[in-house]
């Protein structure tokens, strides 16, 4: 159904797909398309109570770092979010250099949100979008970043002949790739969830670069879902479910291009369903918090209460501060005055010292709020 393994020249055998997609594979199981009517539905509902969010795009970030550190980690990265947001805000000297991993994600999916608005889903789409991951990165090892690979790669073992599994020759890869791109654009009566998750099984399947091809394809899942506008913002935290699940992520992943792709549709589908749950329910902590903190600084003086407001806006998107960010963020000229608006918000248990051992250079930390994103799928 998928394809089959062919025996190379070389002396081993690699899986050749077959013309994508089979008219067997697109005849969905009952359960299957039930699985799906609930997940879109969840999915819609979720679209909705984020657009409820005010300032909403404060708090895209935070879903950004949480999807990144996720599909990073699941490939062995093991800096975390935590990690990741004091990069950004080059708060830490000492931040694991696996970091750069995560970074290197979000680099990517911002630059592929920006280039769907005046660019088609393609091939040559996905090859810039490997480039902005790949080019520069701590593990760029001779990847060849933002081109399909030119020789044959594998999964496991140290040569193709012990290798898990044998993705397509260059040349059946070429022909693959070209098939998945008509099935981007195709019309034919799929349900765009289940599309979503052939396009990224078979795109693992076809495996086309010589490295970053798992974080690569979570990414479409993402791209492929804004283009289709079944969300409005990248608030699917789908990246933490395959890593909660990691086992059966690839166990089902196999058995697709075994020819069972069943399994597979129903896991991705679940994995919606899932996910979709957590993340309203995240919505919702967020609403409950921000409306609590909102009242803690309204009581603060009218001198202090326009900072404050900033301040907490901007803690959205970057819970964790220095004095200096702070008056870079409030126009604030001493570092007494920061470090005075900094007390009130610990005074009132919203931020929070991160080390009480350091004596200087004391960074601070919206706990609660990161809390949120660190207890989803752990």
């Amino acid at each position: 159904m998928i394809g089959k393994y062919i025996q190379q020249p070389e002396g081993f055998k690699s899986f050749v797909p077959h013309s994508f997609p089979s008219e067997a594979l697109l005849d969905f199981a009952p359960e299957v398309i039930e699985k799906n009517s609930q997940a879109t539905l969840l999915l819609g509902k979720l679209d909705g109570i984020t657009q409820l969010l005010p300032d909403v795009d404060f708090f895209i970030s935070m879903y950004i770092h949480k999807d990144a550190t996720s599909s990073s980690q699941i490939e062995g990265t093991k800096a975390t979010m935590i990690d990741s947001l004091e990069a950004k805000e080059k708060i830490q000297s000492n931040i694991p250099d696996d970091v750069d991993d995560i970074l290197h994600y979000i680099k990517a999916l911002n630059y592929g949100m920006g280039r769907l608005q005046n660019f088609p889903f393609s091939n040559r789409f996905i090859c810039e979008t490997h480039k902005e991951l790949m080019i520069g990165a701590r593990n760029t090892h001779f990847c060849d970043p933002g081109n399909f690979r030119q020789s044959q790669n594998w999964i496991g073992g140290k040569n193709p002949s012990e290798a898990e599994f044998v993705p397509p020759n260059v040349n059946d890869m070429k022909k693959s790739l070209a098939d998945l791109e008509t099935f981007f654009h195709s019309n034919l009566s799929i349900p765009p969830l289940i599309k979503a998750a052939l396009i990224h099984s078979q795109f693992e399947t076809i495996h086309p670069f010589l490295d970053g091809n798992g974080r690569t394809g979570r990414l479409l899942i993402t791209f492929f879902l804004l283009q289709k506008e079944l969300l409005e913002k990248p608030v699917l935290f789908l990246s933490s479910y395959f890593k909660k699940y990691k086992k059966v992520y690839y166990e089902v992943l196999n058995k697709y291009h075994n020819n069972k792709p069943e399994e597979w549709i129903h896991f991705f589908l679940e994995g919606i369903i899932e996910t979709a749950e957590v993340a309203i329910e995240t919505v919702k902590k967020i609403t409950i918090l921000r409306e609590e903190d909102m009242v803690k600084i309204s009581k603060f003086n009218k001198s202090s209460s326009e900072n404050a407001l900033i301040i907490l806006q901007k803690l959205f998107s970057s819970p964790i501060v220095t004095v200096s960010i702070i008056q870079k963020w409030t126009g604030i000229k001493t570092r007494t005055g920061a470090q005075n608006i900094i007390n009130r918000f610990i005074a009132v248990d919203v931020l929070e010292i991160k080390d009480e051992n350091k004596k200087y250079g004391k960074t601070y930390i919206y706990k609660k709020y990161i809390d949120i994103f660190e207890d989803t799928f752990q």
